[in-house]
């Protein structure tokens, strides 16, 4: 039997577009039973419209990798655990595909490396900032080199926490990035790629301070705002209650919050208590920050 583990994702981190992502501590196991019957069981929080076929996308992916290992498709039973929200912003198409190609590589020995997996993951997912963390863990910005994704793990571990307000409602992210401008301004890109600058600096040198100026971005935030009545309000409610940086999550619609300890609570309760006053019911969860990625294990 082998048993893996994914963590959920965050994307962006404000201006870090399709770079900068950070895992958390909410995950989807896929636990792997060689030499069955195929089957696959859905279990856990989200499993409603998720197929159970060979259609499913965590199967899929384990196909693919198979297929470029020229490993012939064993016949196994597939239990998938889901606890992140789908269609969110937390990552789970990305957690699929990172999960399908560590529970593949896993059973076929490990053939590929960690930074080879990667490459197949970006290549599937098309951009790299949830695959990135959820195979390395921590904070991470994803940079496409000549010899393809260049994963930087810009802080493992954090000492903060992170507020994750989920809306019970669903976003495509196709859609979130549909309404995005193809171009955009040479101020614009400045201004987005100096707070990435920022927002590095203070993972690095911990210096959490930096952060509320360091996440803000004006390249889709603003844009997909419509999206979510009172998205916004919402985030500048979070530093209100003492929050060092918030932004939202991915292309949305759960919005992310770094805290301390000792302001989880306040802001918590600033975030759901404006996002109410919109019309939006949230589910509020406070998660710490993965520092593993992706982990395989065998029974």
């Amino acid at each position: 039997m082998i048993h893996v583990k994914v963590p959920a994702t965050s994307a962006n981190l404000g201006p870090g577009f399709d770079c900068l992502g950070l895992a958390l501590q909410l995950y989807n196991t896929i636990s792997v039973e060689p030499n069955r019957p195929f089957q696959i069981s859905l279990t856990g929080s989200y499993y409603e419209g998720i197929p159970a076929d060979e259609s499913n996308l965590v199967w899929q992916t384990m196909c693919h990798l198979w297929e470029l290992l020229h490993y012939p498709t064993p016949s196994v039973a597939l239990t998938l655990e889901n606890l992140i929200a789908p269609s969110r912003g937390l990552g789970s198409s990305s957690a699929a595909i990172v999960g399908g190609l560590v529970a593949a590589n896993t059973l076929a020995g490990s053939p590929y490396t960690k930074f080879e997996l990667l490459q197949v993951a970006n290549d599937l997912e098309g951009h790299p900032d949830n695959v990135t963390p959820a195979l390395y863990g921590g904070v991470t910005l994803s940079v496409p080199a000549k010899d393809g994704i260049s994963p930087r793990v810009l802080a493992q571990s954090p000492n903060l926490k992170a507020v994750v307000l989920i809306p019970n409602t669903l976003l495509n992210t196709e859609k979130a990035r549909g309404i995005l401008p193809l171009h955009v301004t040479r101020n614009d890109a400045v201004f987005n790629i100096s707070h990435v600058g920022l927002l590095i600096e203070a993972f690095i040198r911990e210096d959490y301070s930096l952060l509320q100026e360091g996440m803000r971005d004006v390249l889709h935030q603003n844009q997909r705002a419509i999206l979510l009545p009172g998205m916004l309000e919402t985030l500048e409610s979070a530093l209100k209650g003492g929050a060092y940086g918030s932004a939202l999550s991915g292309s949305g619609p759960t919005l992310i919050a770094l805290v301390a300890e000792s302001t989880q609570k306040a802001v918590s309760q600033n975030m759901l208590t404006t996002l109410e006053q919109y019309g939006v019911t949230a589910q509020a969860m406070v998660l710490e920050i993965d520092s593993c990625g992706a982990t395989s294990s065998r029974t």
